[in-house]
């Protein structure tokens, strides 16, 4: 899938702006002065130092990072640009240059016409909630006046820096080095044409994998639709078995999300990435682990096996960093195969992922197949969907058709921590509506698929259902 710059047009959706950053169509809804406007915003809350720039290799990302830096020098500010360097990354930059924020430029796994913006705290982490709110009311302030941008910077000073190796080293870190070396794990990685490709090679090659990687240039040129799902993978995941490779990796542009599959080329998704992440980190190191509510319970399960607490969050990594930090977790992470480690930074991060999983592989000094390791999982089956709400409705008609949602299983118990969840003997829904489009999302997990299916029917009867 090239881009194809006349895709551009057929699309007209408004700009998306969040407490985390911002995303739309470039040269539509995000323009060169939207981007600086927002920048603008972002270093007004910030304390006095220098601003980590970094990028995930789309097309668009280089006209946007000129017109983001131009307006940050021009406010005064010293930038330390990382260039073409995945989100994990920009989170270790920040912490180790001291420096007092940061900004990456992607739009994550969306499609190829899209780019946005994902604003970091000096903590190296994406910007909790107040801080973020903050940054989007100054920025609906400046909307309709974007600051002109000059022509040539006046105050601050642009340093280039070298972002990957410091990354490296911290990963690196973590794990059994020597262990994987040992067992040299064959290992197939598509990085998709995004900033992954810049630390993906040299972490393998560090840990003594056989390597084979595919979409590797950071130019952006996706080949597949680039959020790595089974659906948008299924062309790509007969190449595994085909270089012969112990397992296979798939990373979003930004790299902070890691999909895995066996292999023999089954997709395993990217809810057993932080599960196996789990485990490894676990097995070594019990303590507290934090998810989000609409993740899989199976690194809940795990971590009671490793006699570990874990803790629920509302969704978003906001949210679950917030959740860690206030735990002290050994870990946390999203059930779309985002990992945090704090060791290495408060950002999700697909390397860490790669290097946990291969050390779990390679427990005991033999190789051991991701079929094996898996085996005694908890055999639990997830199912997400989506429904369209009716045209008009309101704050107030939602909140009501979550009351419903409650009071259509009286035995279970309900949580408001976000949306509405409801935890069965067995299992659990989550109803949560979308803060972007006019949907709610409903999830629900058990070891029955048969209620999966039941209890989705009974929720979206539930929630539509306004007699």
């Amino acid at each position: 899938m090239k881009n194809d710059p006349a895709t551009n047009s057929e699309h007209s959706e408004p700009l998306i702006v969040s407490v985390s950053g911002l995303r739309g169509i470039v040269g539509e809804s995000l323009t060169d002065d939207v981007a600086a406007a927002y920048a603008c915003s972002f270093i007004e809350t910030l304390p006095a130092g220098p601003i980590v720039i970094g990028r995930d290799g789309r097309e668009s990302g280089p006209a946007l990072k000129e017109a983001i830096i131009k307006a940050i020098v021009a406010s005064g500010r010293d930038v330390l640009d990382c260039d073409v360097a995945s989100t994990p990354t920009i989170g270790v930059a920040i912490v180790e240059n001291s420096a007092a924020g940061g900004i990456q430029i992607s739009a994550s796994h969306n499609p190829a016409p899209y780019n946005g913006l994902k604003l970091f705290s000096s903590e190296g982490r994406v910007l909790p909630a107040v801080a973020g709110d903050a940054v989007r009311l100054r920025f609906e302030a400046l909307r309709r006046s974007p600051p002109k941008i000059q022509k040539e910077p006046t105050h601050g000073t642009v340093f280039t820096i070298e972002s990957t190796l410091p990354h490296l080293h911290k990963v690196l870190s973590i794990v059994d080095v020597d262990s994987i070396r040992k067992v040299k794990p064959k290992v197939w990685i598509d990085c998709g044409h995004g900033a992954g490709s810049r630390l993906a090679r040299p972490l393998l090659e560090a840990l003594g994998c056989e390597i084979t990687v595919v979409g590797e240039p950071p130019d952006g040129q996706f080949e597949h639709e680039p959020e790595p799902t089974a659906d948008n993978l299924i062309d790509w995941l007969p190449r595994i078995p085909a270089a012969g490779a112990d397992i296979g990796f798939f990373q979003d542009p930004d790299a902070d999300r890691l999909a895995i599959a066996s292999h023999d080329g089954v997709y395993l998704g990217e809810e057993l990435t932080l599960a196996l992440a789990a485990d490894a980190v676990l097995m070594k190191s019990p303590g507290p682990v934090v998810i989000n509510c609409s993740t899989s319970q199976l690194t809940a399960h795990l971590a009671k096996r490793h006699g570990s607490p874990c803790t629920l969050s509302a969704v978003g990594e906001a949210n679950v960093v917030d959740e860690m930090l206030k735990r002290n977790a050994v870990l946390g992470g999203e059930g779309n195969g985002g990992v945090i480690d704090p060791r290495v930074g408060l950002v999700r991060d697909s390397f860490v992922a790669m290097a946990l999983i291969l050390e779990r592989m390679a427990e005991g000094g033999t190789l051991t197949p991701l079929a094996s390791l898996i085996k005694d999982f908890p055999p639990l089956t997830i199912k997400k969907t989506k429904i369209v709400l009716p045209y008009g409705w309101s704050k107030q008609d939602i909140e009501e058709s979550f009351q419903r949602v409650v009071d259509a299983f009286p035995e279970a118990t309900a949580s408001r921590l976000d949306g509405v969840r409801i935890a069965f003997a067995d299992g659990w829904l989550l109803a949560r509506a979308s803060n972007t489009e006019p949907i709610v999302r409903i999830i629900a997990e058990s070891a029955d698929k048969q209620q999966v299916a039941s209890v989705i029917e009974q929720a979206t009867k539930a929630l539509l259902d306004q007699s």
